[in-house]
């Protein structure tokens, strides 16, 4: 099994040039796809063309295989193997790291994500200790070290200046209120981070 993991994963390490291969820690966010949520998640969040996300995951190497941790709709917060995180992805998945001087952090991480994977999705997106949504669970993993920032969300389409209607029937349909203004994080938001480098393009299915 292992060399088979082996086999899938040496084109990848390959193609990524001058040395910048796949290092552990190293944070995977996946462009928009075509499912309602992630067209409404764009369009009150996309800031420019570089920062077109909708779900944010992380690598975590552990001896010979690559990891991919997250928090999916479908699966709540998992640790699921890099090839078949790839192959479950419709769209372009995008690399960043976190700058040196931060990379310490990355050790932290792992000792927060024992309590953390198992656990429900939050299909809320307000803030708790149960659930998690994607980028919420990346945030929660550095949290100790502040490396990411909580801002206040908005589910206001800028092109009507009103909530979107995407995020109003979600809510109805959940019987709350929409959050407007309270804190959260998302994809765009922590891709936005001056704490990260840009990688580039992650290789998709081989």
């Amino acid at each position: 099994m292992r060399l088979l993991v082996l086999c899938f994963l040496l084109p990848l390490l390959l193609s990524c040039s001058h040395g910048n291969e796949i290092k552990d820690g190293d944070l995977l966010f996946v462009t928009e796809d075509s499912s309602n949520l992630s067209e409404a998640i764009n369009r009150v969040t996309q800031t420019s063309l570089k920062t077109n996300y909708c779900h944010v995951a992380i690598i975590r190497i552990e001896q010979d295989s690559i990891w991919v941790l997250e928090s999916t709709t479908k699966y709540g917060s998992r640790k699921i193997l890099l090839e078949d995180f790839i192959k479950e992805q419709n769209s372009d998945i995008y690399r960043y790291r976190l700058k040196k001087e931060y990379a310490e952090s990355i050790e932290k991480a792992w000792d927060n994500a024992g309590d953390m994977l198992g656990k429900l999705y939050n299909f809320s997106y307000q803030l708790n200790d149960t659930s998690y949504y994607c980028s919420d669970f990346i945030y929660r993993l550095f949290a100790n070290d502040s490396v990411f920032e909580l801002n206040p969300m908005t589910f206001i389409d800028p092109q009507t200046g009103v909530i979107d209607s995407g995020w109003q029937e979600y809510y109805d349909n959940l019987g709350m209120e929409v959050p407007q203004g309270e804190p959260g994080c998302n994809p765009n938001g922590l891709a936005k981070s001056e704490k990260l480098d840009f990688l580039g393009k992650l290789p998709l299915k081989q």
